[in-house]
């Protein structure tokens, strides 16, 4: 196969279709159900979160608030004490 031709093909094809593609691709993926494995760091993260989860419950945000911050912090010009500027990149 040779992926150069391939990828030519599929950029060939509409958005809808090269759309319907990712998501026959992503579903074979998950029906594999092969994950990476985790370090031992990342475990302990996982489990210090979900410990903090089941302690605090009602101390998370929604996709909403946390989108309104982001939108926040990135409309805002940000200095430090020198006067430069900490904008984000755009």
């Amino acid at each position: 196969m040779d992926i150069t031709t391939t990828l030519n093909e599929i950029t060939a094809l509409s958005i809808e279709d090269r759309i319907r593609l990712v998501q026959a691709i992503w579903d074979s993926i998950a029906a594999e159900q092969v994950y990476p494995d985790l370090t031992e760091v990342q475990k302990r993260e996982l489990d210090y979160r979900i410990d903090d989860y089941e302690i605090n419950p009602d101390n998370v945000l929604t996709w909403e608030e946390i989108k309104a911050s982001v939108k926040v912090i990135s409309e805002n010009n940000f200095t430090n004490d020198k006067g430069a500027s900490l904008a984000p990149l755009r």
